[in-house]
């Protein structure tokens, strides 16, 4: 019995080793950029019940620089409507963002002018080649007993190499 066991136990242990290791592998590689412009979605509000009842949300718009070395600077942070109007230049001037750091933009709640089908667009670019940036909306709402929270990552529309 206890030799049976022992050649369980040795077989499972080989079974393992063959089993691929989690986490990157050495043929995945990190496609690095020297700018992006980034469609990021994001809704002002849904639509709850039968009767399609909209249900304000606050949008935060996340922006990070998750480059370890190198800094990179946000040219444009633009949000638009359903119908794709721009409603909001969120960027006056160009923000530079060093590695780790990040910036964010607030939709509040009460500002429904997005719509459903509300989206930013956000434009970066670095001297140097680096890490994309990682960009995300993060809805929330609260009515009465009710919430709900979710988020959209960004998705690279243009890329400068």
């Amino acid at each position: 019995m206890k030799r049976n066991r022992g050649l369980f136990v040795l077989i499972l242990l080989a079974l393992l080793l063959l089993l691929p290791l989690s986490g990157a592998h050495a043929e995945e590689t990190i496609n690095l950029s020297r700018g992006q412009t980034v469609y990021v979605p994001a809704y002002s509000h849904i639509y709850v019940g039968n009767r399609e009842r909209p249900f304000l949300l606050t949008v935060t718009l996340s922006i990070r620089n998750i480059d370890a070395k190198h800094p990179i600077t946000i040219t444009a942070a633009d949000y638009y409507d359903t119908k794709g109007k721009r409603i909001r230049k969120y960027l006056e001037r160009q923000v530079l963002l060093t590695p780790w750091e990040s910036i964010r933009f607030v939709v509040p709640q009460k500002d429904k002018s997005g719509g459903s089908g509300a989206n930013f667009v956000v434009e970066w670019k670095s001297d140097k080649a680096v890490n994309p940036v990682l960009v995300e909306t993060i809805m929330i709402g609260a009515e009465s007993q009710q919430g709900i929270s979710f988020t959209s990552r960004g998705q690279a529309i243009s890329t400068t190499n």
